[in-house]
């Protein structure tokens, strides 16, 4: 059985390297759910294998936390294997600490503390206990038990001095600085750490200090911020000038490697020609070892370093070698800060020192440099369209089921995020603009509605995002019933209806007609109507998928059917449609399809069932009153009217004098879309968030 989990581990590591995490943690999970039992030792090792993968390439930390928790019950049985202990200690305490769990973290760390202690004073041990050490100082500061923390990070530091191994007393000496430079109890504390970092740092060779960018940023930066706290300009700047060589130098090595990485992916394309002459193989092939030798020079770390016992031995190396800034050669081969956001405090300290300089040419260029790594960092992290994609789901989703309150959190959720970083966010602003209106609609304001969707179109270069906006304030404008309002609806809508098909998609197309459906119902003009809206039914159905979408078309088309007499065909259309509408749980379509139907029944005769069907209606309308009255009573809600009062300058409605009523109410000639997503764009669908959304210019 070895052998066979040697060869699942084997097509993991392939997976992995392909970038297939997916299938590498099915392999190595196929080693733990066998029926067939295999040793413990292989399970455990397994169990940390995955482990790894899951931290190192994924968010999924319950899932890492549990394959650790089994492996350690499994090493408590065996009395030896003293590094897989560590191992799966040091990787625990990570999960621990990723899911903000410190006190279970600390509690392990002083467990394998504890275990270090009675193994002896082997290298692997002391190298471990500074592993430890360092973790519960990280555990210690979030606590802000910064005395602890420092304690911990000195027996590091000693650990490490007994091992003569000058990186790693740089690694805690300069960690001890920043702990320092948190609390800032004592100024002469302060200035003895500055001290030592700078002596640790001198008696480090020349050549390892080459090979320890990471700790040289992180020591300079360090000596920044102490100077800027006691104002010492002139000498801090000394050192923004080491830092911005430091970083420019990088900076070329990188595009440097990149270039030999090109000309070595030619060479090997060139060589797997199988016509290639004997001459011309051989030149290719001197040629590829030249630019290997050269590439493995340039490359800062090499495999005869120290070898890491697990991922993030000291520090976090998740991201790929191009984006990591390592503290120094292995095993502290993980990074204080990610290297964008250190280049951007570089480029922020040159700004700083340079603007009463008055150099501002090169100040605006690293503004511009440092807000440009600020925003593809923050994409990586999720703040960006990803982070608006996934709130304007929710905001769909909350609307959908009448959670206005739920809802009103999203939007200012998403307003918050795009007053942070206006800039990196602007694109979703007509977004954002956008939602506001369906909410608006959703809870009756067709006004302020129409007024979003309006504003949002204006926002936006999408010749596709404009024609929603204005198919969504058309809507909004039908809804209002006055005459001027269904004037303005008609202005909006038939732009956009003539210029429907060229459009990519569909889309727009089912949104336009049935918007332009509704306009001919309320000029009774019910067969070309019913047309329209059968065909934008049939659109919707083969190619979008949008269940709500298809419950309003139908609910409209049962309403038509009923007023054109067809009581057969009305009936079959709207039992369809309530059963989407209940299976999404959409209540206000709901109420509207009982309406149509209540008036269904009168016109049969069939007393039992529209009694039956009228009280059904009626729960379900006290239901969805109340939970407008707690959106309308929201400080969310009030605070979203504010805004439009202080954005057009006019009086708005109070909250108690609103026509609630409206959003009940639904007769059948008298359409109610008083609903969420009354075109039922923004509803969730089968499919994926981001094909359904095309709003890109």
């Amino acid at each position: 059985m070895e052998t066979v989990a040697e060869g699942l581990w084997g097509l993991a590591d392939m997976h992995e390297k392909k970038g297939e995490i997916g299938k590498a943690v099915k392999c190595l999970e196929a080693v733990c759910q066998s029926q067939v039992s295999f040793l413990p030792i292989l399970e455990i090792k397994t169990r940390l294998r995955i482990a790894t993968i899951l931290l190192k390439h994924s968010h999924n930390l319950n899932h890492a936390k549990s394959h650790l928790e089994r492996a350690q019950l499994l090493l408590k049985s065996i009395p030896s294997c003293f590094e897989l202990k560590c191992r799966a200690y040091s990787l625990l305490s990570q999960c621990y600490h990723l899911v903000g769990a410190i006190p279970p973290q600390k509690q392990i760390l002083n467990k394998a503390l504890e275990l270090t202690a009675s193994s002896g004073d082997g290298s692997s041990v002391k190298l471990w206990f500074c592993n430890f050490n360092s973790q519960l100082a990280n555990a210690l500061i979030i606590e802000g038990d910064y005395q602890n923390s420092i304690s911990a990070l000195e027996r590091g530091f000693n650990c490490a001095t007994e091992i003569c191994y000058i990186e790693l007393q740089m690694f805690f000496a300069t960690s001890i600085l920043h702990v320092h430079l948190m609390q800032w109890d004592d100024v002469n504390l302060v200035e003895r750490a500055v001290n030592k970092c700078n002596e640790v740092w001198e008696s480090i060779e020349a050549d390892k200090r080459e090979q320890s960018l990471g700790l040289l940023f992180y020591n300079e930066l360090l000596h920044i911020f102490y100077r800027l706290r006691i104002c010492d300009y002139k000498n801090a700047a000394q050192h923004v000038d080491k830092l911005d060589a430091a970083m420019k130098a990088d900076l070329q090595q990188m595009q440097h490697v990149q270039d030999l990485s090109k000309e070595l992916d030619a060479l090997n394309q060139s060589l797997s020609r199988q016509d290639l002459h004997y001459a011309d193989r051989s030149a290719l092939s001197e040629k590829k070892t030249q630019v290997q030798e050269q590439l493995r020079r340039v490359s800062r770390f090499s495999s005869s370093g120290k070898e890491s016992l697990e991922s993030a031995y000291f520090g976090n190396v998740k991201r790929a070698w191009g984006d990591k800034l390592n503290l120094a050669p292995p095993p502290i081969d993980g990074e204080w800060l990610p290297k964008s956001a250190v280049y951007a405090l570089i480029d922020l300290m040159v700004v700083i020192f340079g603007r009463p300089k008055g150099n501002f040419k090169e100040c605006g260029k690293r503004i511009q440099s440092g807000l440009r790594t600020i925003q593809e960092e923050l994409i990586k992290l999720g703040i960006s369209d990803t982070v608006r994609e996934f709130l304007e789901n929710k905001v769909a989703v909350e609307l959908t089921r009448s959670e206005f309150v739920e809802a009103q959190e999203g939007l200012v959720q998403m307003r918050n995020w795009f007053l942070r970083f206006p800039t990196i966010l602007q694109a979703c602003e007509s977004i954002i603009e956008m939602l506001r209106g369906q909410y608006a609609h959703s809870v009756g304001c067709f006004s302020e509605a129409a007024f979003h969707f309006i504003e949002a179109a204006k926002l936006t270069e999408s010749k596709s995002m404009q024609a929603m906006c204005q198919v969504y304030a058309a809507v909004s404008y039908v809804c209002i019933g006055d005459a001027e309002s269904s004037s303005q609806a008609f202005d909006l809508i038939g732009p956009v209806y003539r210029m429907m098909d060229s459009f990519v998609g569909v889309r727009e197309k089912t949104s336009v007609l049935f918007a332009y459906g509704l306009l001919l119902m309320k000029q009774h003009n019910l067969q070309e109507a019913r047309i329209r809206l059968a065909t934008g039914l049939q659109i919707t159905h083969n190619h979008l998928g949008n269940l709500q979408l298809v419950s309003q078309y139908l609910t409209i088309l049962g309403s038509l059917a009923l007023a054109l007499h067809d009581t057969g065909q009305a009936r079959e259309i709207l039992r369809s449609s309530l059963t989407l509408a209940k299976k999404l749980y959409d209540i206000p379509t709901q109420i509207w399809v009982l309406s149509i139907l209540t008036a269904l029944y009168q016109e049969l005769g069939e007393r039992g069932n529209e009694m039956e069907n009228s009280e059904y209606q009626r729960r379900k309308a006290d239901d969805l009153q109340k939970r407008l009255v707690d959106a309308h009573s929201s400080i969310h809600h009030i605070e979203l009217k504010i805004e439009i009062i202080e954005k057009v300058r006019l009086e708005v409605r109070q909250l108690h004098e609103l026509d609630v009523k409206r959003a009940v109410a639904g007769p059948s000639m008298r359409v109610s879309l008083d609903i969420p997503e009354s075109v039922g764009l923004l509803t969730p669908s089968p499919a994926p968030s981001s094909s359904r959304l095309e709003i890109g210019g």
